[in-house]
């Protein structure tokens, strides 16, 4: 009896598992980040229910930077509501008095959080499960708002490299959180081994995993922008100093 009841408990967690990796959320954002304007009350995120027989419960929160949720100075209306099947909504994120005591010279950044509550199943021995999708939620006061001068030459050009022991230190002089999602060390080249995406703060400095020799004189760096696009930034160095020669379209 205890073997048999082993294995099923086995069995429940194999197909939990294999569940968990093919099934797609039902409840999807229009969006990979959420970039509020300090100048601004709000702003709105577009949700939809990708399930067009079953409707779903969305439920929304925000975390700080820590992963702690909060309720301030942010806060998700309304926090939870229904979306019938294959409907479309809008969650707002609602910038509380508190907001105005936030850094008005950087960018802070928070976790925008949406989970998906699927309907109570009638049927006997069902496993349901809730996914939930976890993005960044950039605090962008008015104050460094980006000029039209500003997006055609991206701040993320401004970002240097310099020889710290054996590896790159990533120095970024400006106000914006900078994330790097690649390096190579060519632009048409892989991945280099070691590499580990990586969120640069606001006139801040991380160094690289994988080592100066590995990414070479030349090394490629890709970022993501507001719009989740990944253009890659090459650099060339002289001595312990690289700096941006180009921004470039990746082949892949």
């Amino acid at each position: 009896m205890k073997l048999n009841m082993r294995l099923s408990f086995q069995a429940l967690m194999l197909l939990a598992l294999g569940l968990s990796q093919s099934v797609n959320a039902a409840v999807g954002l229009d969006r990979t980040r959420v970039i509020f304007d300090g100048s601004k009350d709000a702003t709105s995120v577009n949700i939809t229910n990708n399930n067009t027989q079953l409707p779903y419960l969305a439920q929304g929160w925000i975390e700080d930077e820590a992963g702690k949720k909060i309720t301030s100075p942010l806060i998700v209306l309304p926090p939870v509501q229904r979306l019938e099947p294959g409907k479309q909504s809008q969650l707002k994120v609602q910038a509380l008095p508190a907001a105005k005591s936030l850094p008005q010279d950087r960018e802070t950044v928070f976790y925008f959080n949406l989970r998906e509550i699927p309907p109570r199943s009638d049927k006997a021995n069902t496993l349901q499960i809730a996914l939930q999708t976890r993005i960044k939620l950039f605090y962008r006061p008015q104050a460094i708002t980006p000029s039209q001068q500003d997006l055609s030459n991206p701040w993320q050009q401004k970002l240097t490299l310099t020889l710290a022991g054996e590896r790159y230190q990533v120095n970024n002089p400006t106000p914006y959180y900078v994330t790097l999602v690649d390096a190579r060390s060519t632009k048409d080249g892989k991945t280099v081994p070691g590499f580990e995406p990586l969120m640069v703060p606001p006139k801040g400095a991380l160094t690289l995993g994988p080592t100066a020799k590995e990414l070479g004189t030349t090394p490629h760096l890709a970022y993501v922008n507001d719009y989740g696009g990944r253009p890659l930034l090459a650099f060339t160095c002289t001595g312990s100093a690289c700096t941006v020669s180009a921004q470039v379209s990746p082949d892949k």
